[in-house]
């Protein structure tokens, strides 16, 4: 199920040809259970934020049919916003392996969506997004939902975590990018 953080993210919502000129990215926070997206669009210098949520499968389903509906859900993300490219908080071990082979699983489905339509996916580490989002990469999840409000004009703070996490995604490879270019363009 597709479901809108507060924030009213939905008002800013433009069409792919509304969107020309610009740079479109779909910020992933991955997870089997709960895979928060944000999409961010940077015109110039400009951030906005125009849709945002998270995907959610059942704990009690089958885990191939909870990653054939995250694919599902993934694929209408990618039809309708049409991002050039898809940013995702790298994988990170902790304490428990279970978590990190469903959010790996997770991952996959989201590159292999996106590999589907030739659009390019970068990692981002957490304190590599911290640190674009908030200049600091140990930030807590309350300092970068506050930031992402105050960089994307948001009236409140995204929610839930997850699709606030997304959106820190898409902000710090929607600032990083135009660096990356520059230097290939120069190299």
């Amino acid at each position: 199920m597709l479901t809108s953080p507060a924030g009213g993210l939905g008002e800013g919502i433009r069409s792919a040809t509304e969107n020309a000129g610009a740079m479109v990215v779909l910020g992933i926070d991955p997870g089997l259970a709960n895979c928060g997206f944000g999409v961010v669009v940077r015109r110039s210098h400009r951030l906005v934020a125009t849709d945002g949520g998270v995907i959610t499968t059942a704990a009690g389903v089958a885990p191939e049919r909870r990653l054939a509906t995250l694919h599902e859900r993934l694929g209408e993300l990618l039809d309708e916003h049409r991002p050039d490219a898809v940013a995702l908080e790298a994988l990170f071990f902790g304490q428990n392996v279970r978590t990190a082979f469903a959010v790996g699983q997770a991952r996959g489905i989201v590159l292999l969506a996106a590999g589907q339509r030739g659009i390019d996916c970068v990692d981002y580490t957490p304190q590599q997004v911290k640190g674009s989002v908030c200049g600091a990469g140990r930030a807590d999840k309350g300092q970068v939902a506050r930031m992402v409000q105050t960089l994307l004009s948001l009236p409140a703070p995204p929610r839930p975590d997850h699709a606030a996490d997304a959106l820190a995604v898409a902000i710090c490879h929607a600032n990083h990018a135009p660096f990356v270019a520059a230097a290939a363009v120069a190299g």
